[in-house]
């Protein structure tokens, strides 16, 4: 049986996020912020995917719109 091995935390891949991750500790809140760059970069169709980026995005709007822009810009 093959062995699998942890990578530890997700790290984020802007510095949007990056920058907001290392002021905060709840991690449900670094989940959400982990979760909208993962679907900026590759959005998930499902309702409960839609619904809970929808959310973040009205909770953080400027976080929203400059990881967006990172995203962009990497392309």
């Amino acid at each position: 049986m093959p062995t699998t091995h942890s990578t530890g935390p997700a790290q984020p891949k802007t510095e949007a996020v990056r920058a907001l991750m290392a002021r905060l500790k709840d991690p449900a809140l670094l989940a959400d912020l982990l979760f909208l760059e993962r679907w900026e970069a590759e959005p998930a169709h499902g309702a409960g995917s839609v619904m809970r980026v929808a959310q973040i995005r009205r909770a953080l709007p400027d976080l929203a719109a400059a990881v967006r822009a990172e995203i962009a810009h990497a392309r």
